[in-house]
């Protein structure tokens, strides 16, 4: 687990077996490789092995597999954000932020928006852009919180838009 300003927190989940999110740099790894394995297994939704081998860094594998998967349901809002989570992991953040916005158009008002403003935030923090990953982990926290989200989603913006915040301070 991480250590973050003096204090061990638990690394919050990463929506997938195995998963969870690294509260230094806010991008989610495989911390139970079996698990992960058993789960992707297990699986036979495509969109599990694009979010795998984007964990792993196989930006370009999971760019094909998305192609395929969208290719069979186009209107899925998961594929449509792993798309621009490819951007994010090919450091392409300018793109994957203007792919995120547009999503954020389309799912305003949903339980999806919170989860948008999570992935932008992430990209504004991978970018350095951590002003704007501070408002969009805000606004994700304020969602999730006013929707009565899970737990975990909770958590997990709590932890980013302090990690966000911390980072911000520190530069300032």
């Amino acid at each position: 687990m991480g250590d973050i300003t003096g204090e061990t927190i638990e690394w919050p989940d990463g929506g997938f077996p195995g998963i969870r999110i690294n509260p230094e740099e806010l991008v989610p790894e495989i911390t139970g490789p079996d698990a992960c394995a058993a789960a992707l297994e297990a699986s036979t939704d495509p969109a599990d092995r694009v979010f795998v081998l984007l964990v792993e860094g196989h930006a370009s594998d999971a760019a094909e597999l998305l192609a395929e998967a969208r290719y069979k349901d186009p209107e899925s809002f998961q594929l449509r954000a792993f798309e621009a989570e490819v951007l994010r992991v090919s450091h392409r953040y300018d793109p994957a932020v203007e792919l995120f916005k547009q999503l954020l158009a389309e799912v305003a008002g949903t339980p999806n928006e919170a989860l948008v403003h999570q992935y932008l935030g992430r990209t504004h923090f991978a970018a350095g852009n951590i002003g704007a990953a501070v408002e969009s982990f805000t606004r994700a926290l304020d969602l999730r919180v006013e929707q009565s989200a899970d737990a975990a989603l909770i958590y997990s913006s709590t932890v980013a838009l302090q990690r966000a915040r911390d980072v911000l301070e520190l530069a300032s």
